[in-house]
């Protein structure tokens, strides 16, 4: 497989063209900043040195308008070229590591799916999702979306009610076909879970309890994760001693501990980001091997979850 995909002839022709409509966005950018800057710096002048408010605000809100306009304007040409750049950059990409990959930009996991996965133990207030990618290997069928899942919580002040916006979740969502029907659901927690994110736990949407917990016999994987289940046997028939090392081994991979649940016949894996993923950058080259390798880096760590797991092993069949 390709690693610096600035050598592919497609690449390089698709991202000189993307790299002229980059240069003239950040330059429409840039003005309509300053303007809009300019305006701000203007309406202080005129009403705080020179008490001449009203010229202060005719003349800022002039250049405020303009560097608005400015703004504004650029707005189609910017939704374009991230959209090409995702299509015909990291889509092209994604065909010459697998065919079967493909990217949807638009597109991600249901907000419905996020919840019902039993990931997480929070009920989101915004949530927005983007960046479809579908693929499958040999069997087994897959797709993985970013997603950004907040809450909110308001208190009361002396000027009324104030709202805070905080993380449920930020990163990738991993789907993948088990091939099986699961009677029950098992979830898998990192062990700080509860201590990362005590204040989730005021809006529980899961009857999970203590009792709930399954013990396992892997000391390392007890240590790093805590198992919920409603089925001891189920959740000990899916997490199998091979199994348990591979999720350790996947976790070790990942930069951020990850969640897994198995329930409706899938297995979720939630990978937390730090950043977001197949975004062109505005203010900065797109012809850098290192923007287009870390975002595929991403993909293909993505796409050998499938043999980290050994999931195209068929040790069940559909009941």
């Amino acid at each position: 497989m390709p690693t610096d995909f600035l050598g592919d002839a497609t690449i390089q022709a698709v991202l000189a063209k993307l790299e002229i409509d980059r240069k003239k966005i950040a330059k429409r950018q840039t003005t309509g900043y300053i303007l809009v800057g300019v305006g701000i710096v203007i309406g202080c002048i005129f009403s705080f040195i020179f008490g001449i408010p009203v010229f202060g605000v005719i003349a800022g809100i002039i250049s405020a308008s303009v560097g608005g306009y400015f703004l504004y304007n650029t707005g189609s040409d910017l939704s374009a070229y991230r959209n090409s750049f995702k299509i015909d950059v990291i889509g092209h990409c994604l065909k010459s590591l697998d065919q079967s990959l493909c990217i949807t930009p638009d597109k991600g996991i249901y907000e419905n799916e996020f919840t019902e996965s039993q990931l997480f133990t929070t009920s989101p207030d915004r949530y927005s999702t983007e960046d479809l990618v579908i693929g499958k290997v040999d069997k087994t069928a897959f797709y993985f979306a970013e997603i950004h899942a907040e809450y909110k919580t308001e208190t009361s002040t002396k000027n009324g009610t104030k709202t805070e916006w905080h993380d449920i979740f930020k990163g990738i969502i991993f789907t993948a076909d088990f091939n099986k029907n699961f009677k029950s659901f098992t979830v898998v927690r990192p062990r700080d879970f509860g201590n990362a994110f005590g204040a989730w736990f005021s809006k529980n949407l899961f009857s999970i309890t203590s009792k709930d917990i399954i013990n396992l016999e892997n000391v390392d994987f007890e240590k790093a994760f805590v198992t919920y289940g409603m089925d001891q046997v189920e959740a000990r028939y899916i997490l199998t001693p091979a199994m348990m090392e591979r999720i350790l081994t996947l976790n070790k991979q990942s930069k951020l501990n990850i969640s897994l649940s198995f329930i409706n016949s899938k297995l979720y894996i939630a990978f937390p980001l730090d950043r977001n993923c197949f975004e062109a950058p505005i203010f900065s080259t797109l012809l850098n091997p290192n923007l287009i390798n870390e975002d595929i880096n991403t993909i293909k760590f993505m796409f050998d979850v499938i043999k980290e797991l050994d999931l195209n092993t068929r040790i069940w069949g559909r009941n």
